[in-house]
Parts: structure tokens; C-alpha cells; sequence
């Protein structure tokens, strides 16, 4: 055991904003292994991890299992042994049990020891949390002596609630905030971040130092962005969104207590950037940590399979997608170049899979069945549902992951065929709206995201972006034949599943008070299809399945 070291007016603390693996116990300790090597090597005296790093967040169920219970603890004593070599000490996130309760913690590892260890007080139960079904309320922590300096380490959602965590530490003599934080991404995130970091640097007089987990977990997608505060409300430290990095904070300790030194200070991307990389790396993440080696989709020669082609080739590169058009006697000439040029500007694989005999043999199949009825949706769902059957083979088959295309503004209406359309395992617009789809297929033809594999240049035909958008499921079809016109399509839904707001509330906007009731109506009725989607990427700050949760059975109607 070494004893610890004593800091007089300098500290030098790493954020390592990593990508852990839920339930990779060793391969997360094998990467932050990594990391704390490389924070030694820049002089740092503490590498500060984020929430539940060693088990990976969220852990949901995963911790009601003593084995891997155990393990984590495990893990955590073998990372305290590391640090007896005198280099930095390490606050790392773990799920713990003891005989009080099992808990959301962190532990503090110097000297060769475990010198302190510290739960979350405040238990999130919203959106896309569920923390109290699973962890026990820890006591409010005090300080951690680290070296010689108070360390107070609230995490995540302890600066976010209202239980005065934050304050209880700066009353007792924390000196310096370390926040280790789980904090899943959505348009707009980092300003609220930010504001509720400075809301309670206001509060205690304390700097903060806010680091934030990175990478894809099942819906959710951790942004990283980590970054620090100074007591003066400055941001003096910012951390890339997106990428994997160990950062080292520079701080000085004055008449006026600790200031982090201006270090690092990446730009952030906003908006159509920050979605499409956001899309991107869950999307990635969602693949490469299930095991897939290779994924393939149905390419229609329409936007939204346009741009989960070109987000699939961004993410995994163009040798591991494989395009597929499914073409039927609908589907027009200018569907079968618009795809093919698609597949040919992304450089992955394409083949053609005529479907005209499969549906023409189920229709056959059916047709004592069906005889004396007229032909509709049934039949045009059965083209969807061919298609759907198609790729499920060819997955089998070779092993690939489909991906499913449909956006949120169908997914809300249901204007997506179950068994069809809807087939695959994973979908990466799943929580984009329509008009959300064209502004990030424009984005993504005049820019390449950094860490793409793709092209750069116009990856989705310029035809795709402005033609009108159809299933090609009969004659001279469009979308506006069944829907109204995405703009009023969007902001109708964005009201009513973002903002919950009643109708009375939305036909005021300027929406006619029929294609309201219509529109709500749909969004009820289509929750049984929702519930067996495929997972998709979280990108609005209420997507489906974790965030709404509606009863499929429900017969209310604001009216």
C-alpha cells in the first residue's frame, strides 16, 4: 500500500469519456485500464470516470443478480490494488450491495485502497429512467479527503433534482464538485446541461467538474460533452461530443478557492450535426456491441431508406451493408435509378429481388379465401409484408442485422405495415420526424460527420430529396393521400406527444379541428404496432417506449 500523496495548489484530474459495454465488467476494467495509463502518462493526479462505468449505464435488471453483483465489486478492488503504484487515484461508478440496500455508487481508489465510497441520493423515476424499481436511496454524502483535498461527488442526478445534495456538500467543506453522469442525448441537451451546472455552482459558490458518459445503449445514445465550470459561472473546459476521449482539467487552488486552467474547448455541433451523429453512433454501437458483423435493408428508391443507408454506411462502412430494391409492377422507373444511384454514392452493395411472383403465389394462396371481396389494403400490405419476409430470409441466411426505415411521423400514425415494413432489428430515424429526415438528408450531402466510413459529396440523390414521397403500394400513390402534409403532420404530433398538449390547444395553432381529431385518433390506435418495433436510436425528448408509455387498450379521445 502506498500512502496517499499530498496536492498543495495543483490538481490535475483526467475524464475519461468512454464507451463502456453493459455487462462487459472485464472489458469495461480492461478500458479504463487504458485510460488511467494514459492519464499517467499526461501527469494526472485522479481520472474521473462516469456513472456505473464498471457495470455500464443503465444496468436496469442486470443489478438484481448478486453474481454480477459481485463481480463489479470484484473489479473495483482489483482497480484500488492498480493504484498503489503511486500513480493517479481513480472515481469510478459501480452498482454495490451491503446489508442496508443495493445501491448507485461510486468509489474512491488511492494508495491501494478503496478510501471512500459515496451513493446516489436522488433516484430518477422519469422518461427514460426507472432507477427506483432497482437501487435503495443512498444517505447524503459528505466530502471525500483526496490528498489533501474535499472532494464532493454528487452524482448525475443529484445536481438535477431538488434534494439540496449539492449544498449539503459545499456546507460541509467540499472545496471542488466532481459529477460522474449518465446523461442520455436529445436536441437541446447541453444548454439544459450546462444551466443546471451553473444553477448549482450559483447555489454553493463550488466549481464543477461534469463529466459525462459516451456511446449507444439499446434506444439511448450518451453524447459525452464533458466539461467544467468555474465558481464564476465560465465554462473553462469543454470535452468533444461524440468521440471517445481522456481529457486532462488543469485545476489551481487561489485566495478564492479551486479554478479549472482554460484547457480543452471543442466545438460543439448543433442541431441537424448533432442528430445525425447522435443516430450514428447508437446506431453503430447498437451493431458492433450485439455482434452483428454485417447488416442489410430494403432500398426503395425513397428518403427514409435513402438516408438509414447512408447512416448505416457512415457508421460500419460500405463493406458491411448490403442494399436491397424489392420492386413490384408499382414501383416506378424513377424509384429504380434513385435507388440504384443511392447504393452507387454510398459504394455498398446492391441487389435486386423482383417480388411480383411471392405476392402474386400468397395471392393465389388466397384467393378462394378472398373471392367476392375487393381489392385493398390487404393486398397492398401484402407487398409490404413479402418484402418484409425477403430480408428476414436473407438475414437468416447470412447472418445480418435488417434494418428497419419507417420515421416517427408514420410510427405515430401507424402508416408502417406490421410484419412488412416494420421487420428488423434495429431502426436508426425510428425518432425522427419527417421533416427531420429532409433536413438531416440535406446536412448529410453537404458534410461528412467526423468518424463517418462513408463518402463525402451527395450520398442521397438530389430526385429523392424532392420528389413526393410514396410507398408505391398502387398507382400513382402518395403519402398525402392517406396523410396530411408533414409540416402540419409534424407539428400536430410534436404536439401532442412532445408537449401533451390537448387538442382545443392545437386547432388554436391554426389546424383544422377534423385532421386534429384524425391525427390523435391514429396516434392511439397504432400504439399496438409501436410496442413490437423494432428499438431505434432516442433523438426528441419523448420517443416512444421508454419516454411515452400509452396503454395499448384506451378508448379516451379529447374531444
Amino acid at each position: 500500500m502506498t500512502a496517499q500523496k499530498t496536492i498543495s495548489t495543483t490538481l490535475r484530474i483526467a475524464v475519461g469519456q468512454l464507451n463502456p459495454t453493459v455487462g462487459d465488467i472485464a472489458g469495461n476494467l480492461a478500458k479504463l485500464r487504458d485510460a488511467r495509463a494514459d492519464a499517467a502518462r499526461h501527469g494526472a493526479d485522479l481520472l474521473l470516470l462516469t456513472e456505473l462505468f464498471l457495470s455500464g449505464y443503465p444496468p436496469e435488471d442486470l443489478v438484481v443478480r448478486p453474481a454480477f453483483l459481485r463481480a463489479c465489486r470484484k473489479a473495483v478492488e482489483a482497480l484500488a490494488a492498480d493504484t498503489a503504484d503511486g500513480g493517479p487515484g481513480i472515481v469510478v461508478g459501480f452498482p454495490r450491495q451491503d446489508e442496508t440496500g443495493r445501491y448507485n455508487s461510486v468509489a474512491v481508489l488511492d494508495g491501494g485502497e478503496i478510501i471512500a465510497i459515496r451513493d446516489k441520493v436522488d433516484l430518477p423515476n422519469y422518461g427514460e429512467f426507472d432507477e427506483k424499481r432497482v437501487f435503495s436511496q443512498g444517505a447524503m454524502p459528505g466530502p471525500v479527503n483526496f490528498r489533501g483535498v474535499r472532494l464532493g461527488i454528487p452524482i448525475c442526478e443529484d445536481i438535477w433534482g431538488e434534494l439540496g445534495v449539492c449544498e449539503t456538500l459545499a456546507e460541509s467543506g467540499a472545496e471542488l464538485l466532481l459529477v460522474p453522469n449518465g446523461s442520455p442525448y436529445y436536441r437541446g441537451k447541453m444548454d439544459i446541461r450546462h444551466q443546471v451546472a451553473i444553477g448549482q455552482v450559483i447555489e454553493t459558490g463550488l466549481p464543477m467538474l461534469y463529466a459525462n458518459q459516451l456511446g449507444g445503449q439499446d434506444e439511448l445514445v450518451f453524447d459525452g460533452a464533458s466539461f467544467a465550470i468555474n465558481a464564476d459561472r465560465s465554462l473553462a473546459f469543454q470535452m468533444s461530443q461524440f468521440e471517445e476521449a481522456v481529457s486532462v482539467s488543469e485545476w489551481r487552488k487561489g485566495e478564492s478557492g479551486w479554478t479549472c486552467q482554460r484547457g480543452t474547448m471543442s466545438r460543439l455541433p448543433e442541431n441537424e450535426e448533432a442528430d445525425y451523429r447522435a443516430c450514428m453512433l447508437g446506431f453503430r454501437d447498437y451493431v458492433n456491441k450485439n455482434g452483428f458483423k454485417n447488416v442489410v435493408l430494403g432500398l426503395s428508391g425513397g428518403i427514409d431508406s435513402a438516408i438509414c443507408a447512408a447512416l448505416a454506411v457512415d457508421a460500419l462502412g460500405e463493406e458491411r451493408v448490403r442494399a436491397v430494391m424489392l420492386p413490384y409492377r408499382y414501383t416506378s422507373a424513377a424509384s429504380f435509378k434513385d435507388a440504384e444511384d443511392c447504393a452507387r454514392a454510398l459504394g455498398c452493395r446492391y441487389d435486386t429481388i423482383p417480388i411480383e411472383e411471392p405476392v402474386q403465389g400468397f395471392l393465389g394462396a388466397l384467393s378462394d379465401m378472398f373471392e367476392g371481396t375487393e381489392s385493398g389494403i390487404t393486398e397492398e400490405n401484402l407487398q409490404s409484408r413479402t418484402r418484409g419476409t425477403i430480408l428476414m430470409a436473407l438475414s437468416n441466411k447470412f447472418g445480418s442485422m435488417v434494418v428497419t426505415t419507417g420515421n416517427k411521423s408514420e410510427m405515430s400514425v401507424g402508416y408502417a405495415t406490421l410484419y412488412g415494413d416494420m421487420n428488423g432489428g434495429f431502426n436508426p430515424i425510428k425518432d425522427l420526424y419527417k421533416m427531420q429526415v429532409y433536413g438531416l438528408s440535406r446536412w448529410r450531402n453537404d458534410n461528412v460527420p467526423p468518424g463517418a466510413l462513408g463518402p463525402s459529396g451527395e450520398v442521397i440523390p438530389k430526385n429523392i430529396i424532392d420528389k413526393a414521397p410514396s410507398a408505391e403500394l398502387r398507382p400513382d400513390q402518395t403519402d398525402q393521400d392517406s396523410l396530411p402534409p408533414y409540416p402540419v403532420l409534424d407539428d400536430i404530433l410534436e404536439c401532442l406527444v412532445e408537449k401533451e398538449m390537448g387538442t382545443e390547444e392545437i386547432v388554436a395553432r391554426g389546424h383544422d379541428v377534423a385532421t386534429v381529431h384524425r391525427i390523435e385518433h391514429l396516434l392511439y390506435l397504432a400504439e399496438y404496432k409501436r410496442r413490437q418495433s423494432a428499438p431505434g436510436v432516442k433523438i426528441t425528448r419523448k420517443n416512444f417506449g421508454r419516454d411515452r408509455r400509452y396503454p395499448i387498450t384506451n378508448r379516451f379521445r379529447d374531444r
